[in-house]
C-alpha cells in the first residue's frame, strides 16, 4: 500500500445518449476517478478538489468518501460544483461538453504530507491547465518532486483547452517534472497530429520522465523506458461505455508500480532502471483494471477483490 495526493477536479458527470436521452448522473473528473481507482485498490489516496456544498458536491463527496477517499481540507470552498455532460455515441464513445469553476485551494504542502510524506502525487487534465487553477497545481507539483514519485496525464479535453500548440506547451511543461506519464493516443493525435505516437513518446522520455506509456483504446497500449518498448494487448470486453477508462488504467498503472515497489522518491532510481518484463506486467494490469471499467456504466472502476490474473503482454526489446 502507498500514500498518494491527487490533485485535480472533481465534477458530476450527466451522461447523455446518442440521442440526447439522460442516462443519468455520475461523480466523475479525472483526477477523482484517479484517486477512487487507487483507493479501490488498497492504497490511501487523498484529493486536492475544488466541489460546492451543494447537492452535486454531496454526489461527489459521499462517492468518494464511500470508496475510502480522504478530501484534503480546503476542497469544498466552490460557489458550485462543476458538471461535465458526456454524449455517447452508438459505440460507447463519450464527447464532453463542460460547466466548470477553474479553482483550486492553495495548501500547506508540509502540513499535508506530514512526517510519512507521499510516495505518489498525481495531476492531469483540466486543473493542470485552466487558469486559475493551473498555477496551483504547477506550484505544488515544483515542491513535490524531490519528495515523492509524479506521475501525469495530459487527459487532454480540445473543447476546453484552446490552441493545440498553446496546451502542448503547458502539456510539456508538466512533462518535464513527471516520473511518470500516460498519455492516450487521441490527445497525442490532438497535440501532434500526423506524429507517430511512439515517436513523441521517446520524445517526452527525453525530457526526464522514467516512463512513458501511450494507451490505443482496444489496440491496447504501449510503453518506453530506458530499457526498451513493451506493448500489451486490450483484453476482450463487453463495452458498455468508455467513461473513466483512461482513469483507471491510470489508477492500475500506478497500483502495478506500487506492488513491484516502483513508487516514492527513494525508489526513482529503481523506476528508471526497470526492465520490460516489469513493465509489461504492470501494463497487462492497468490494461485489466481499464477493461473492466469499461464494462461498467460511468466512472465505475473495480475494486482489488474484482480482479483476476492480468492478461499475457508481449515484449519488444531494442
Amino acid at each position: 500500500m502507498v500514500r498518494a495526493l491527487v490533485v485535480g477536479e472533481a465534477l458530476v458527470d450527466v451522461v447523455r445518449g446518442p440521442g440526447g436521452e439522460a442516462l443519468g448522473r455520475h461523480p466523475g473528473g479525472s483526477p477523482a476517478n484517479v484517486a477512487l481507482g487507487l483507493s479501490r485498490l488498497g492504497h490511501r489516496a487523498e484529493l486536492l478538489t475544488w466541489v460546492g456544498e451543494d447537492e452535486d458536491g454531496a454526489l461527489v463527496t459521499d462517492h468518494l468518501a464511500a470508496s475510502g477517499v480522504r478530501l484534503v481540507p480546503g476542497s469544498t470552498g466552490a460557489a458550485r460544483t462543476s458538471t461535465a455532460t458526456a454524449t455517447l455515441d452508438a459505440a460507447g464513445v463519450a464527447t464532453y461538453d463542460f460547466d466548470l469553476d477553474a479553482s483550486m485551494p492553495s495548501v500547506d504542502l508540509d502540513a499535508l504530507a506530514g512526517p510519512e510524506g507521499f510516495d505518489v502525487v498525481h495531476t492531469g487534465s483540466i486543473a493542470a491547465v485552466l487558469a486559475p487553477g493551473a498555477s496551483v497545481v504547477e506550484g505544488l507539483l515544483s515542491r513535490t518532486r524531490h519528495r515523492a514519485t509524479v506521475s501525469y496525464d495530459p487527459n487532454a479535453r480540445p473543447a476546453l483547452m484552446g490552441d493545440p500548440d498553446v496546451a502542448l506547451a503547458k502539456v510539456l511543461a508538466y512533462v518535464g517534472t513527471a516520473d511518470v506519464v500516460k498519455v492516450s493516443d487521441e490527445d497525442l493525435e490532438w497535440l501532434r497530429p500526423g506524429v507517430d505516437p511512439l515517436d513523441v513518446a521517446g520524445s517526452w522520455l527525453m525530457r526526464g520522465a522514467a516512463l512513458v506509456v501511450v494507451t490505443r483504446g482496444e489496440g491496447g497500449a504501449d510503453a518506453l523506458g530506458a530499457a526498451g518498448h513493451v506493448h500489451v494487448d486490450s483484453p476482450p470486453t463487453r463495452v458498455v461505455d468508455t467513461v473513466g477508462a483512461g482513469d483507471s488504467f491510470m489508477s492500475g498503472l500506478l497500483d502495478g508500480l506500487a506492488r513491484h515497489g516502483l513508487l516514492g522518491a527513494s525508489r526513482r532510481a529503481a523506476l528508471r532502471a526497470v526492465d520490460t518484463r516489469t513493465v509489461a506486467t504492470v501494463l497487462a494490469h492497468a490494461a485489466g483494471i481499464a477493461s473492466i471499467t469499461c464494462s461498467r456504466p460511468g466512472a465505475d472502476p473495480p475494486w482489488a477483490a474484482d480482479l483476476t490474473p492480468p492478461p499475457a503482454a508481449t515484449e519488444e526489446h531494442p
